[in-house]
């Protein structure tokens, strides 16, 4: 059983721990520095396993729904709240606990500065370990439940571009018209969605995905450089595939998504939103849900998708899906089958 109270120095490892399991998404790093340094600011917030929770508890799983790069976002910390307490309108049952759907820079700590505003706890059981581009992805294998009526809450943007909304529909319905309204509020949204109870999320999520990322960002921030890149990957049992300059380097923003390309060397990764394959000399090394991601080749700093430019040293560090804590989801093929569409290469024969 655990319960801990959150600090800064945890804070500041579930961002850069994130960072490195957002695999190239996620959000950015100064934005969930920010949020986290704004949470700790109000209240207390409060990481609890999931066995401190009983099993009929509702959960709802917060989230930011968007592209990265678009130059138009604008998110601010009054819309992470406007949008659970329009889910709370919508939702008659009592929240007993908050939890994110999956890690990254900004997401590791989404529901920080909710739970803080609220008293609600942070509960360690993120929809996924990893960081994805579907909203589905994130949503616990709800779709596939005939009855499932999901509920899901946004808001985000500024001035004319201003959105907030309520949804009640299918996952991919809904789903779809989130990522929808991300793209009219300038490119990111706050979310709040899908309220489940604790043993279905335990069930379908990745328990200890929080935990997780705070040791892997006390690994990448206890040391520097090389050092650093090496601990992380002890503590994740990964590798360095390649170390060098970025040759090329392509991004277009589209349907509220960041897709394209990233060579260094010999070596190609292709991503949507994330790293979706990493080749070498034309073989296959690593397919998502495998992690594939970017550090500073010189100080180890974590560069998501929307950051790399041609030039950079980088350092690309692969972890094979097995060493990762990942939801149900990431084992659905019919989740997984997109991507080829969008990046133009086949996952679904690799896992």
């Amino acid at each position: 059983m655990t319960k801990i109270l959150l600090d800064e120095r945890m804070m500041e490892a579930a961002v850069y721990g994130g960072a490195v399991l957002g695999g190239g998404g996620g959000g950015w790093i100064e934005e969930g520095l920010q949020i986290g340094r704004l949470a700790l600011e109000v209240g207390q917030p409060v990481l609890v396993s999931d066995d401190e929770m009983a099993d009929d508890d509702l959960l709802v799983t917060v989230s930011l729904v968007g592209a990265p790069a678009a130059k138009d976002k604008f998110l601010k910390p009054i819309h992470y709240v406007r949008a659970l307490e329009l889910l709370s309108e919508k939702v008659k049952t009592p929240l007993k606990g908050i939890h994110t759907n999956e890690n990254g820079a900004g997401t590791s700590v989404n529901g920080w500065f909710q739970a803080a505003v609220t008293g609600l706890p942070i509960v360690d059981l993120p929809c996924n370990g990893r960081a994805h581009p579907t909203g589905t992805m994130g949503s616990l294998n709800l779709h596939e439940l005939p009855d499932y009526v999901s509920h899901q809450a946004a808001a985000g943007g500024k001035g004319e571009r201003y959105v907030e909304m309520s949804i009640s529909s299918s996952i991919e319905k809904a789903a779809s018209m989130i990522r929808k309204v991300s793209v009219e509020a300038g490119g990111l949204v706050a979310v709040a969605r899908n309220p489940v109870t604790v043993a279905y999320a335990r069930a379908n999520g990745a328990p200890g995905g929080i935990t997780q990322a705070i040791k892997v960002g006390e690994a990448l921030l206890g040391s520097k450089g090389e050092a650093a890149i090496e601990a992380v990957c002890a503590a994740l049992g990964g590798r360095v595939v390649i170390e060098g300059e970025v040759r090329e380097f392509s991004l277009e923003t589209t349907g509220g998504f960041d897709v394209g390309r990233v060579t260094v060397g010999s070596t190609e990764m292709t991503f949507w939103n994330e790293y979706m394959t990493l080749e070498q000399d034309g073989k296959r090394l690593g397919t998502f849900p495998d992690l594939i991601m970017t550090l500073d080749a010189r100080t180890a700093r974590p560069i998501v998708t929307a950051a790399i430019e041609k030039g950079q040293q980088v350092a690309v560090i692969h972890v094979p899906a097995e060493k990762l804590i990942l939801s149900s989801t990431m084992r659905n093929e019919g989740l997984l089958k997109p991507i080829e569409n969008v990046i133009g290469k086949e996952i679904v024969s690799y896992l």
